[in-house]
């Protein structure tokens, strides 16, 4: 598929049957995701992949405020086969700057103008969006609320060091109509976004 294709065709996709994700797709996912861009070349992320039935299962069990709600987005989400959990590591980032060649001697976190452990986890969780498209599977970014995150660590031994800035849920799409913001809501034209030359 022509790049500019994946791109189009890109959108978050909230339910998924029950076809399993071929474990090469995965694995083309996460290679992909270790090619974005980071800081200095920091690379500090790390992934966890869910991909059994009962992996999948803990999670939803461990990041659910309310492991009995029911709704039509839980259940679209809860259907996926396979969950992506991109971690930043910000220490990657304060201990590659304070080394000779970033000409900084300390690891103060004010240097930074944008917590770019976040940033660049986030590039990388886009590169495993995009490949999806590329595979022919669907996939959807989503928080983890944040009172459940430390039974979320608890639960698969994430250490401290290690934020989730959210999950990928990755599957082969359902059959069903578009839901979300995109139905209700344009997209913003180019020219609206875009500043030339100044603002």
């Amino acid at each position: 598929m022509e790049f500019r294709e994946v791109v189009r065709r890109r959108r978050m996709v909230r339910s998924f049957t029950a076809e399993p994700v071929p474990p090469a797709a995965l694995d083309r996912m996460l290679d992909h995701a270790t090619r974005a861009p980071s800081a200095g070349f920091s690379q500090g992320w790390a992934f966890l992949r869910l991909d059994t039935p009962d992996d999948v299962a803990r999670f939803w069990r461990a990041t659910s405020p309310d492991p009995d709600a029911d709704n039509a987005w839980l259940r679209g989400m809860r259907s996926a086969p396979a969950i992506v959990v991109p971690l930043a590591h910000k220490d990657a980032y304060l201990d590659r700057y304070a080394e000779p060649d970033k000409g900084w001697t300390d690891r103060d976190e004010g240097r930074w103008v944008a917590p770019y452990w976040f940033v660049d986890t986030g590039m990388a969780s886009l590169m495993v969006l995009l490949t999806a498209v590329d595979e022919g599977l669907g996939a959807c970014f989503f928080g983890i609320p944040v009172e459940q995150v430390e039974a979320f660590r608890a639960e698969f031994g994430v250490p401290a060091a290690y934020a989730p800035i959210g999950a990928v849920a990755i599957g082969h799409p359902a059959e069903a109509p578009r839901r979300g913001s995109p139905t209700r809501r344009p997209r913003r034209p180019v020219d609206e976004v875009v500043h030339r030359g100044q603002w």
